[in-house]
């Protein structure tokens, strides 16, 4: 008789996975995914109007297994705990047989800052201690909590488009952290000075523009996941050196580089080698430190999966047997 399957709730996730183990888990996939030790398809993404989508990511990454999340993006419900909220599914590669269903929207919330952090120590310079912080939802305090892992930062910037709520995420980041954490009332005052900048929005058209970010910045662009909404102007886009997560799936479905490219500004040449390869030295990342670097994050299903297993595989080591349900 097969095993029942396990479900793994938000709950025991935030209490097992932090961000200092997320960015080894993703490196390590995201260079699987570079050296096509996996598969993954683009996503699948409905758009239900009003800003809500529904999308299904499949894949499978060596050593973890197989499976998919499936996801609803409702912006309106961050508020009332999460964005994202959906299930990932683990299937094991031996057997093929379904072990465990996991809450996607904490693993989604993890694993998308530790693998920005990820990036950073890439190609941020090693001197980056000050972090500007483009929108307040649930991503912008799981990326002050990763990025402190990677550069010893001393000062933070919030911007958002409700100063109250910057207000109560520079609170939430000082007490948490310790780091002396202030707002903007303007994104071009939150980056100014800004050795890394994260952009976490929701915005349907650039907030940061290529005159805000001096020399040696590097940038997270982070917010857009499809094509479609973008975070960054077409002329930051350019000027930058482009690394990818997943360079199909930017090609595809980044944003802003497909209104970059549709203006003329650049072509596919633009996109470097993805971030596996910067992490195993086969592709360069920062070339210079007046270069200005850019990290396009869509997300991946294998970051999901590296996740998952994880999560799996040591269920028997915190108090919950694998096969039993938490």
């Amino acid at each position: 008789m097969a095993d029942p399957i396990a479900f793994i709730d938000a709950a025991e996730v935030r209490g097992r996975l932090n961000h200092a183990d997320g960015i080894p888990l993703m490196k390590t996939a995201m260079i699987a995914l570079a050296e096509g030790r996996s598969q993954q398809l683009l996503r699948g993404i409905i758009d239900l109007g009003d800003g809500d989508l529904f999308g299904v990511m499949p894949g499978a990454l060596d050593g973890a297994g197989f499976g998919a999340k499936i996801i609803s993006v409702f912006p309106a419900a961050a508020a009332k705990g999460g964005s994202h909220q959906g299930v990932i599914i683990l299937f094991d590669r031996a057997s093929g047989a379904p072990v465990c269903v996991i809450d996607a929207g904490e693993v989604t919330a993890i694993r998308t800052a530790a693998a920005t952090a990820a990036a950073t120590d890439a190609l941020a310079r090693a001197d980056a201690t000050r972090l500007a912080l483009l929108g307040t939802g649930e991503q912008a305090w799981h990326h002050a909590a990763a990025i402190r892992h990677v550069r010893a930062l001393e000062a933070v910037t919030v911007w958002g488009r409700a100063p109250d709520k910057a207000a109560a995420l520079a609170d939430r980041i000082t007490r948490d952290f310790g780091l002396p954490t202030r707002t903007a009332p303007t994104v071009a005052e939150a980056v100014d000075g800004a050795d890394v900048v994260c952009t976490l929005t929701a915005a349907p058209d650039p907030i940061l523009f290529d005159a805000d970010i001096a020399d040696g910045v590097h940038v997270n662009a982070v917010g857009s996941s499809r094509a479609g909404p973008s975070e960054i102007d077409e002329a930051l886009v350019a000027r930058a050196r482009f690394v990818p997560d997943h360079r199909d799936g930017v090609l595809a479905q980044g944003a802003e580089y497909l209104r970059a490219r549709d203006k003329g500004l650049v072509t596919e040449a633009h996109v470097l080698p993805e971030i596996g390869h910067v992490f195993t030295g086969t592709a360069p990342g920062r070339l210079a430190a007046s270069d200005v670097t850019l990290y396009k994050s869509l997300g991946s299903i294998v970051q999901d999966l590296a996740c998952a297993a994880w999560l799996w595989r040591g269920r028997g080591q915190h108090g919950v047997g694998a096969g039993e349900d938490a």
